[in-house]
């Protein structure tokens, strides 16, 4: 007999109790071995985030395929760590320091980046102990941090020698200028969102004329910027106008009118200004008509010099002023309410505004093309679902270089040392030291000094160290014949959301194949997005995002684990409702219930096995058997939902529902000895098939049963097997629990008791019912009679039976025939 059990799982204090034992004994620990490995790295966090319901689906799902490993027999290695997200980061020291009454601008760059440390340090790797709490088993003593020294030095390896391979270059571009955060954003980086504003007419009048032309524009301010007015040359309203200037309003600069079959004659009045510094497209038509660029906006999205009597004045202030200036000059037409999508920063939510800026660039076309092939032609890496690779292959196929400079302090700072006043006197190099050695002898300059070097002042984009992950959590970049990136590299599964499945796998690909010449991983899982019940997505604005934590103190951790898998398919999204976790908590207590019930009965060592609980706990071997080979192959298909539902029905149905109920005692009798051993290991094989999912109570059921050395942990337990399946038996069973349904539901519509004992008679058979023992138990039968009966004695039993009164009066002396 096993540890007693309290009436009730304490979810806060017993998972508390088995994450720590677990921990004590390393069983989450993984050293490279004899063994196969199954290995896992996690979607880093940012380094100062908190848990949400996001993280929980998709570190659940991990922990269940790492559990599920690490009992097959795998060497399971789940690496954890975090991002230092450089923008959301810097943001979050930058309003630390106004709250304090200190400004960014008047700090040192060291002196910042001691207030960043020690920001992350107070901060960072929360949501790492918050995991814990869902009961992530991670190999916590491999955790990384993309700050960290060696995982830097990977960085700054990797910029280094894609440069001397002319994939990194610089370059004047259009760029996404990210006003709040000032700094540049990569096109990924920008949401597009569907904003009402204004469209507004223009009169520019044209040069030595009366005449004027209509411009209409969204962005009034930007026009003094203008450096052209374009109209279509086949445009017969405007053909008249072609080779002469207009005037434009308020900075009184006279412009070109060109021609360009860019533009749209139907949109808007036909007439296009042209603002080469603030729009893309309006920039390749400068540098096509070899227009001026005029930039008129700071940094920070005020307006600069360029903006006269606005300069320093907010670009949406001047918007509204600018309007009126127009108005009151009688240059404003008309305004009208106008919709159209606006570029925002993903981070700050911030207007984006374009710009002209020379910026770090990684050319992407060649390292595009292996991870390509390696998603739709070869299969060497699988997307699940398989609807995300013609979104794959729509971003590889339209690929753009990638701007991998931020002007922030927080982050890796770019290997480029400039040993001149000319943009292009600079080294890269690894180190101070190299750059020095390479800047001397580019220059045949000896006596360059380390202090004559200028580092550049930018930090690379965040996405540039994660792109590396899978390879640098192993020092495969900086080491890459060591021992642990040879054996745990490439890695098996990665678990993720659609929403950076450009931004962070796509180019982990490219990096794979660009530095080790193989993919990263094998399968890319791909979790939905986690809304409410109406559908929207869950956030802090709508006020519709639970607390994670709040939830697993209310409900305990299996349960919101069971609540996540229960709601969720792989790509789809999940439509949460906490009610979820309290259905999950159910199921909790049907399990615990379950063994206290089982724990409750005597045992009687002399008494023999009835029949019916022989053939019962036969059918619930092979119904088990059945189960876990369906929830096998769900897994194999990355079914987690599917693969918990098999587990869920076999167990609240098959074995508390029809088993417990066939094999327990009468009341107040004991259970046979050898009944009670069999049903003791089933019930392990159960908590074995639910562990993955139900980490915490399985292993404190499996422990209560009795007395376990740390070598028997259940965490380390073998998966069961699938035995030999026996369909007849099954399809057998199926039949008698519809019969025991019908019998139980008759009645309940005559209104006979059900422990009532009644006799059933199978006609014109003389063959035993198959499972006959069970039948009787489950039915509170009496006795089973069979007959043999011809045609006329059938047709007389059929009229009787057709008459209720002499039904019910048959059945209350114990003969009815179904």
């Amino acid at each position: 007999m096993g540890r007693e059990i309290p009436s009730k799982f304490e979810s806060t204090e017993r998972e508390q109790i088995w994450y720590d034992y677990w921990m004590m004994h390393c069983y989450f620990r993984s050293v490279p071995d004899q063994r196969t490995p199954y290995t896992i790295v996690i979607p880093p966090p940012n380094v100062t985030g908190v848990l949400h319901m996001g993280h929980m689906l998709n570190n659940t799902l991990q922990d269940i395929l790492i559990r599920k490993a690490r009992m097959q027999g795998y060497n399971a290695c789940w690496v954890p760590g975090t991002d230092h997200a450089s923008i959301a980061t810097e943001a979050k020291v930058v309003a630390k320091l106004k709250a304090e009454g200190i400004d960014k601008k008047d700090l040192s760059r060291e002196e910042f980046l001691k207030h960043a440390w020690d920001w992350t340090h107070q901060y960072g790797g929360v949501i790492l102990e918050q995991l814990k709490r869902l009961g992530c088993s991670c190999d916590w003593e491999r955790t990384k941090f993309t700050l960290d020294e060696d995982m830097s030095a990977a960085v700054i390896k990797t910029f280094v020698d894609l440069h001397e391979q002319g994939l990194i270059y610089k370059g004047y571009r259009m760029v996404n200028w990210d006003p709040e955060a000032q700094t540049t954003l990569s096109d990924e980086e920008v949401i597009y969102e569907e904003k009402p504003g204004q469209l507004y007419h223009i009169k520019y009048p044209v040069v030595d004329s009366e005449d004027v032309v209509v411009i209409a524009t969204t962005r009034p301010e930007t026009l003094l910027g203008d450096t052209a007015v374009c109209i279509h040359p086949e445009d017969e309203r405007y053909t008249h106008l072609q080779g002469k200037e207009v005037m434009v309003p308020i900075v009184n600069r006279k412009v070109p009118i060109i021609t360009d079959t860019y533009v749209e004659r139907e949109f808007g009045t036909g007439c296009l200004k042209v603002t080469p510094a603030h729009d893309p497209n309006d920039k390749l038509l400068g540098e096509k008509h070899q227009l001026e660029f005029i930039d008129i906006f700071n940094p920070d999205g005020t307006l600069n010099a360029q903006g006269l009597h606005y300069e320093g004045q907010d670009r949406f202030e001047v918007r509204k002023t600018i309007a009126k200036e127009l108005e009151e000059s009688g240059l404003l037409v008309k305004k009208e309410n106008y919709n159209h999508k606006v570029g925002t920063s993903e981070r700050t939510k911030a207007v984006i505004e374009p710009r002209i800026s020379e910026q770090w660039f990684l050319k992407m076309e060649t390292l595009a093309q292996p991870a390509l092939k390696a998603v739709l032609a070869s299969e060497e890496i699988e997307l699940l679902p398989a609807k995300f690779k013609n979104t794959y292959r729509h971003w590889m196929e339209n690929i753009r270089d990638w701007n991998i400079s931020r002007q922030l302090w927080w982050g890796h700072r770019i290997p480029a040392y400039y040993y001149g006043p000319g943009v292009d006197d600079y080294v890269v190099a690894q180190t101070p030291e190299q750059a020095l050695e390479k800047a001397q002898q580019l220059t045949g300059n000896h006596a360059l000094k380390l202090t004559d070097l200028q580092q550049d002042k930018d930090v690379l984009d965040t996405w540039f160290s994660s792109w590396l992950w899978p390879i640098s959590v192993f020092d495969g970049v900086v080491r890459p014949d060591n021992e642990e990136i040879n054996y745990y590299y490439p890695t098996q599964d990665l678990v993720t959301g659609p929403d950076i499945l450009f931004f962070w796998v796509a180019r982990m690909i490219m990096s794979g194949y660009a530095l080790r010449e193989t993919p990263p991983f094998k399968k890319v899982y791909l979790t939905g997005l986690v809304r409410d019940k109406q559908g929207r997505k869950m956030s802090k604005q709508l006020g519709n995002s639970p607390d994670a934590l709040g939830l697993i103190d209310t409900y305990g951790a299996d349960a919101v684990r069971v609540g996540l898998m229960l709601s969720t398919a792989a790509g789809n999204d999940l439509l949460f409702d906490e009610s979820l976790c309290q259905q999950g908590k159910n199921f909790t207590n049907k399990i615990w219930n379950a063994y206290r019930l089982i724990q409750g009965w005597e045992i009687d060592a002399q008494s023999p096995q009835p029949e019916a609980t022989r053939l019962a706990l036969t059918w619930y071997s092979h119904a088990f058997s059945q189960a876990l080979e369906t929830a096998n192959d769900h897994f194999s298909k990355y079914r987690i939902s599917d693969a918990l539902m098999t587990a869920y029905r076999l167990v609240w149905d098959d074995f508390c529902s029809w088993l417990l109920e066939i094999v327990k005692p009468p009341y107040g009798q004991a259970i046979d000895a050898q009944t009670y051993a069999s049903l003791i290991g089933l019930f392990e094989n159960n908590l074995k098939l639910l562990h993955p999912f139900m980490p915490f109570v399985t292993e404190e059921l499996w422990q209560a049963i009795a007395k376990r050395s740390p070598e028997e942990a259940l965490l380390i337990s073998h998966w069961p097997e699938v035995q030999a399946i026996d369909q007849a038996l099954l399809d057998n069973f199926s039949l008698v629990q519809q019969l025991v349904g019908q019998l139980r539901n008759f009645r309940k519509e005559n209104q006979i008791g059900f422990k009532d004992p009644l006799t059933l008679t199978v006609t014109n058979s003389a063959d035993a019912l198959p499972f006959a023992p069970v039948i009787k138990t489950l039915g509170f039968l009496a006795d089973i009679q069979y007959q043999s009966v011809g045609k006329d004695a059938q047709g007389g039993r059929r009229k009787k039976a057709a008459d209720a009164e002499e039904k019910i009066a048959l059945l209350k002396q114990g003969l009815e025939q179904l």
